[in-house]
């Protein structure tokens, strides 16, 4: 009996091609948000990705971001559509025949290089604001949306995490820092508001399994529901970075080919620790706040971001 995904992706496909669908599959273990299947119909093969009705603003970014992507010169999908269909958002996409970056047999570096040229890529797509959100696809304006303690703004998003760092922090009682930590990560913090950083269009989560490999060698790049306007060209790197740390990003040969691409040394990786910080602590308060079941291993994260930092 067929999985009910890949039954809804076929009836999502089938009204919007009008074309019975002959073969379909689930792709499972590329990824850890939406439910992406594959659908075939006579003339037509697609890419379906699924997820509840709430999140159909995201596919909304998603679409605009691969629109920009594609107008600069990024190898991309085309999105076919998007809708809602009962309590379903989908995004139906072209199906790029190739291999995912982490199983194809080009050399890991030589893609990782590829993603650096498309990192310094993004960043020239116009974009306003500042946020996950995109709230007006026609100028390209992001938003965060605010909370007790933030306005939403950059300048609120820093502010919140220095007077979060109080006697009663619940950091110290979880671990991660101590009292003289604290003090030491609000001087870094407070340091990071006198910086004059650029903002722009960051991915989010650039990494092997967010591309597909074609049969021309070409590097294709992926799932853009994590992009955001903030600071570039940080905001993507300390993703990477992140993802280093929990064992699953590139080696060092890999990601010294992304930053040799992109134009950036060691050194300029360095100084990015104080944001890796400040993003690794305000999901650290958000996990406590919104996901207490998570609060382990974020909180064992953001203990080791701590100690290479104040290292």
């Amino acid at each position: 009996m067929k999985e009910l995904v890949v039954m809804k992706a076929e009836r999502i496909t089938g009204d919007f091609l009008q074309e019975r669908v002959k073969k379909s599959f689930q792709i499972l273990g590329k990824g850890n948000v939406n439910k992406v299947c594959v659908a075939e119909t006579e003339n037509s093969k697609v890419v379906v990705r699924m997820n509840d009705k709430g999140t159909y603003s995201n596919f909304v970014k998603e679409n605009w971001c691969i629109e920009q992507a594609r107008s600069v010169g990024i190898p991309s999908p085309e999105v076919l559509s998007i809708g809602i269909a009962d309590d379903t958002a989908f995004m139906i996409q072209t199906f790029v025949d190739g291999e995912n970056g982490l199983d194809s047999t080009k050399p890991k570096p030589d893609i990782w290089r590829q993603l650096g040229v498309y990192a310094k890529l993004i960043q020239t797509i116009q974009v306003k604001g500042y946020g996950e959100n995109l709230i007006d696809p026609i100028h390209g304006v992001f938003q965060s949306p605010p909370h007790a303690g933030s306005d939403g703004s950059w300048l609120g998003y820093v502010n919140y995490n220095i007077n979060s760092l109080t006697e009663n922090d619940q950091f110290i009682e979880l671990g991660v820092i101590n009292q003289t930590e604290s003090g030491k990560i609000r001087k870094l913090f407070e340091g990071l508001k006198r910086e004059n950083f650029r903002f722009g269009l960051n991915h989010g989560d650039v990494s092997l399994k967010n591309t597909i490999v074609n049969n021309e060698g070409q590097v294709v790049l992926l799932d853009w529901g994590s992009a955001e306007v903030s600071v570039v060209p940080h905001g993507d790197i300390i993703e990477i970075m992140k993802c280093q740390i929990l064992g699953g990003g590139p080696n060092i040969e890999e990601f010294k080919a992304f930053l040799d691409s992109y134009g950036l040394k060691e050194k300029d990786v360095a100084s990015m620790r104080p944001l890796l910080l400040l993003r690794a602590f305000d999901k650290l308060r958000w996990t406590i706040d919104q996901s207490p079941d998570l609060i382990e291993p974020f909180a064992k994260f953001a203990k080791q971001v701590v100690d290479r930092t104040l290292d």
